[in-house]
């Protein structure tokens, strides 16, 4: 259990937290990320003294702060995302005049080391689309809710916070595109295949109405109780799919996008196209995926080559 921040820091914490609910892109999953990672800063300025300010935050308090996560064994990647949190919290607070300068300028991340994303090979991927079905021939409204969950996360490589936003109106069935609010807000069109248009189809027909309550609103996929599908739900289908196929890996919603991207890079598809699709504001982001191609291609040339 955390300690309770004495209320001359915490009285700062929470201004923060509703300076960033009022800013523009971030979704509440990234807010609430930002301020624990303030409120862990904020808990350690408390254990340097009884009586400690929000003054004396400053670049020796902030260093400390991230030696004592990294003699935690906290990812790099994580320590990386606390250092920008705590750089825009001090910018933040010398902005408005809360300290007189900014001591976070001066922090440095340490590199990140970035880790090729575990993927389902090609015919591991179509097993748990079949997978998914096998319910879904029965008419269960259930079942017709987690294949479309499945085609639609592995045919467009949505994230699964962009799935349990999509709309009835996000459907466009005459040209197969999904109109997809991802992050920072911005729209992006994402067309899907031939499965997933069937499987649309046949949780609109069958589905859905059998689903749906007063809670349903406009919501295109939706919980046992008839409310909005919720991501907790759509990991579960997605772990149970790929648990039924031997030998694939234990994956969340975010490894069949990393798999549709793998994928699409494999069959010849052009990189800035699976960014554009993907919804990535850095090629660089995008690149990742021909390294997890160049892996393979390594794995299978060492296994399979003569001279390897």
């Amino acid at each position: 259990m955390r300690d309770e921040l004495p209320r001359r820091l915490s009285i700062h914490l929470d201004a923060y937290a509703e300076h960033l609910r009022l800013g523009r892109g971030r979704s509440e999953h990234t807010i609430r990320a930002y301020v624990g990672d303030v409120r862990s800063l904020l808990e350690h300025l408390a254990g340097q003294a009884p009586d400690v300010e929000l003054a004396e935050l400053d670049l020796r308090v902030l260093r400390s702060w991230l030696a004592v996560q990294n003699a935690g064994g906290t990812a790099r990647t994580t320590v990386a995302r606390r250092v920008s949190s705590a750089r825009g919290f001090t910018a933040w607070l010398a902005q408005t005049a809360r300290i007189p300068a900014d001591p976070g300028s001066r922090l440095t991340a340490p590199p990140a080391q970035r880790t090729l994303p575990v993927v389902l090979r090609q015919n591991q991927a179509i097993e748990a689309m079949e997978a998914s079905k096998i319910g879904a021939q029965q008419h269960d409204p259930v079942a017709l809710r987690d294949r479309l969950i499945m085609e639609l996360l592995y045919s467009t490589g949505i994230r699964v916070g962009e799935l349990c936003g999509l709309d009835m109106e996000s459907v466009d069935s005459d040209r197969r595109l999904l109109r997809v609010l991802g992050k920072g807000n911005k729209e992006r069109s994402v067309p899907y295949g031939l499965p997933a248009e069937s499987a649309i189809e046949q949780w609109l027909e069958a589905g859905r109405p059998m689903m749906a309550s007063e809670k349903s609103g406009s919501a295109l996929l939706l919980g046992k109780r008839g409310g909005r599908l919720d991501q907790r739900q759509a990991r579960s289908v997605v772990h149970e799919s790929v648990a039924a196929v031997p030998g694939a890996p234990n994956l969340a919603p975010h490894g069949l996008r990393h798999s549709a991207a793998t994928h699409l890079l494999e069959g010849g598809a052009d990189l800035r196209v699976v960014q554009e699709l993907l919804g990535h504001s850095s090629l660089a982001t995008t690149q990742l995926y021909t390294h997890v191609s160049v892996e393979r291609l390594r794995a299978v040339h060492d296994q399979a080559h003569p001279r390897a």
